[in-house]
C-alpha cells in the first residue's frame, strides 16, 4: 500500500470489479479513459469478472492493478496499472482511471501517477517508464506533462471519435528526470 497527498494505492481485491463494472459502463468514462474504445465498455459484470480472475493472478514481476482510493473517505474512485515490466531494458508502462466522475481535475489522478511512478523506478530500478493518451484529452496530456513526463512522439490519426480523428500521444519519463522533480 503506498499513501500519497490525496490517494492511496493499494492492492486490487474481488470485491473491486463492481467499480470496473460501473466505471466501464460510463459512457464518459469510456470516452476519456479511451476515447469511447468498445473494447473498455460497455461490458458485462460476467466479462469483468473473467478479467478479475486474471488481475488478481498477476506478477509483479510483470504487471499489477492498483486500486485508487480517496484519502479523505477512503472511497474507491479508480485504478493505476504497470504492464509490459521489462527488468533487462529497464522499463514499463503505465496507465490511470479515475472512474468516479466527481473526482476528474482534483489531483487525484496525478498523485496517483506520482506514487506509481515513484514505487516503480524505486521498487524496481526502473530507468524508463511510459504512457499514453489521445490527444483530444487535454486534461490527461496537462496532468501527464505537470507529472514530470515528455511528449515523445505522436502516432497520427489513429484514434476516431464521433467521426474525427485524433493522435496517441506517447510521453516517457526517464529516472533522472523523475529523481530532479520536487517532491
Amino acid at each position: 500500500m503506498f499513501e500519497g497527498e490525496l490517494v492511496r494505492l493499494r492492492a486490487l481485491r474481488a470485491e473491486d470489479a463492481e467499480h470496473h463494472v460501473r466505471w466501464r459502463n460510463d459512457p464518459e468514462v469510456v470516452h476519456w479513459a479511451t476515447a469511447g474504445d468498445p473494447c473498455f465498455g460497455p461490458v458485462t459484470a460476467e466479462a469483468v469478472g473473467l478479467a478479475f480472475e486474471t488481475m488478481l493472478r498477476l506478477s509483479p514481476r510483470e504487471s499489477a492493478v492498483f486500486t485508487v482510493e480517496d484519502l479523505a473517505d477512503g472511497m474507491v474512485i479508480g485504478m493505476a496499472d504497470y504492464r509490459d515490466l521489462d527488468p533487462f531494458a529497464g522499463c514499463a508502462t503505465v496507465g490511470i482511471t479515475i472512474g468516479e466522475r466527481d473526482r476528474w481535475g482534483r489531483g487525484h489522478g496525478s498523485d496517483a501517477l506520482r506514487l506509481l511512478v515513484g514505487h516503480l523506478f524505486g521498487a524496481y530500478g526502473l530507468h524508463r517508464i511510459e504512457l499514453d493518451t489521445w490527444s483530444g484529452n487535454e486534461r490527461a496530456v496537462r496532468a501527464f506533462t505537470r507529472a514530470g513526463f515528455r511528449e515523445e512522439g505522436r502516432r497520427r490519426e489513429t484514434v476516431l471519435v464521433a467521426g474525427r480523428r485524433y493522435d496517441t500521444v506517447l510521453f516517457g519519463m526517464l529516472r533522472e528526470e523523475w529523481s530532479g522533480l520536487p517532491g
